[in-house]
């Protein structure tokens, strides 16, 4: 059987709130993908920031066992070490006799040796040009002491002068290579873009001057039954008035549609070359943005949907499972064990790895599995773990009271129900599914935080595989 081609198209803090024609973003490209394909609506990515959850994505293992628990550049090693002793999904594509390819940002460890990961050509934030352009329009900002930032910004130079631009032709590129050796290729193409600042070309931007696009529905919450970290947050952004957020929605929402440009521009590619029935495609984002969502923008400690809930769509060869729409929760070191098992290639070796959702994808199972994610703070040092099951979710933080959600009952998150006496036995039932997780997962941190002053969880981790008697020298605790 003629091995299928795969595509990851991984896009940067582009929140799943885009899919939905209701939002305004204009992504028609990416709305043929959706009808040809499965749309995944409970994906969650396992960090709020970029390379923890790419590490993820390559490893299929959560951040503590991969190691990469903060962005590559914010923090010296010691604090967030690739370990690349595990297996990767590139690496089992590449022994099935796979071209690996990579073009775009990547992010996940400091070397930037990709050859070490199976991947043969790539072209990383290393090696892509830089596209200096004329920007005429923008919104700044900056506190007391702090340098003043872009936020968001329009320029003159059209779209193909950027580096989207640029990286969707050096892929196809190598996939027409590929093509004329007769080599099934798997090839990620990887955009900063929607990331902050956005800066977009104004003939896209353009598009939206009929739109009517509004602030989100929890644009005014005050969040005063949430962690004051949050509120801490928000007050960095007082500068920016209604009429900036808008502008930058609009900035934003113009960052998703080029990309969604060059999403068409690859399919019409692969539809004139025959390759499209045997390619699977898979569309996602290393996580979202908050974009306007409680007063907040871009992405860091807040466990908001907006942030952690994130576009996923697999075009399958041939169309298989087109317009299907999935609400089991998948989890971001999920995806690649799941791409494997649909593309026939091998599994990865590791105890911690994620598990592939085609039984749930093929009916085999019916339960709405879990999510969970990991947080660790950015700089800061902010512990959180976050569990979904079914509508409600639960954010256990460590710096601060926790959170609990009935997403069904409200899904944009306003009213915090952890301390709500209706609520408790769920939220013990979910303090208790995270511990299991942690303890499967082997978050040793986590699970031994038993310290007297330490014990704040609603409940604690209870068994364990150790014994629990230790010793500093000759003292027994």
């Amino acid at each position: 059987m003629k091995k299928p081609n795969v595509i990851f198209l991984i896009q940067d803090q582009m929140q799943q709130q885009i899919m939905k024609a209701e939002s305004g973003c204009i992504m028609p490209n990416l709305r043929t993908l959706m009808n040809d394909g499965a749309v995944f609506e409970r994906a969650h990515t396992c960090n709020a920031i970029c390379s923890p959850s790419r590490a993820s994505l390559l490893t299929a293992t959560p951040p503590h066992v991969h190691g990469m628990v903060d962005c590559t550049h914010t923090v010296p090693p010691y604090r967030a070490e690739f370990d690349d002793s595990l297996d990767t999904i590139t690496q089992a594509f590449c022994e099935e006799g796979y071209e690996v390819s990579y073009y775009g940002k990547w992010h996940i460890e400091r070397t930037h040796k990709l050859e070490k990961f199976g991947i043969k050509a790539f072209e990383t934030e290393l090696h892509v040009p830089s596209f200096p352009v004329s920007v005429y329009d923008r919104v700044t900002m900056g506190n007391p002491g702090y340098p003043e930032k872009m936020v968001c910004g329009i320029f003159s130079e059209d779209s193909t002068f950027t580096e989207e631009h640029y990286i969707y032709e050096k892929a196809m590129s190598e996939i027409e290579r590929a093509r004329q050796e007769e080599k099934p290729f798997c090839t990620f193409i990887s955009t900063y873009a929607p990331h902050d600042p956005y800066c977009v070309p104004e003939e896209i931007y353009r598009l939206y001057e009929d739109v009517d696009l509004k602030l989100p529905a929890s644009f005014y919450d005050e969040m005063n039954d949430k962690p004051a970290i949050y509120r801490r947050m928000r007050e960095a952004l007082k500068g920016l008035s209604e009429e900036e957020y808008l502008k930058t929605l609009r900035c934003y929402y113009s960052y998703c549609t080029l990309v969604d440009i060059q999403f068409g521009k690859l399919m019409q590619y692969l539809k004139q070359t025959g390759l499209y029935n045997n390619t699977l495609i898979v569309c996602l984002s290393d996580h979202g943005d908050m974009m306007g969502a409680h007063g907040l923008m871009m992405k860091s400690v807040e466990a908001f949907e907006e942030i952690y809930r994130i576009p996923l769509v697999m075009k399958l060869p041939d169309q298989e499972l087109a317009g299907s729409v999935f609400d089991f929760h998948i989890n971001t070191y999920e995806i690649g064990p799941t791409v494997l098992e649909l593309a026939g290639c091998r599994p990865l070796k590791g105890e911690q790895t994620g598990v592939s959702m085609v039984p749930w994808m093929k009916g085999e199972r019916t339960d709405k599995h879990f999510g969970y994610a990991e947080f660790f703070g950015q700089r800061y040092s902010f512990t959180q773990r976050i569990y979904w099951e079914e509508d409600l979710k639960y954010v256990f933080n460590a710096f601060a009271d926790d959170e609990l959600y009935d997403l069904a009952k409200d899904p944009h998150e306003i009213t915090n129900l952890s301390q709500h006496p209706d609520y408790q036995e769920q939220k013990t039932h979910l303090c208790n599914c995270m511990w299991e997780q942690a303890k499967k997962t082997g978050d040793e941190s986590l699970i031994n935080a038993e310290y007297f002053l330490l014990q704040i969880a609603p409940i604690g981790p209870g068994e364990r595989k150790q014994s629990g008697n230790y010793g500093i020298y000759n003292k027994k605790f």
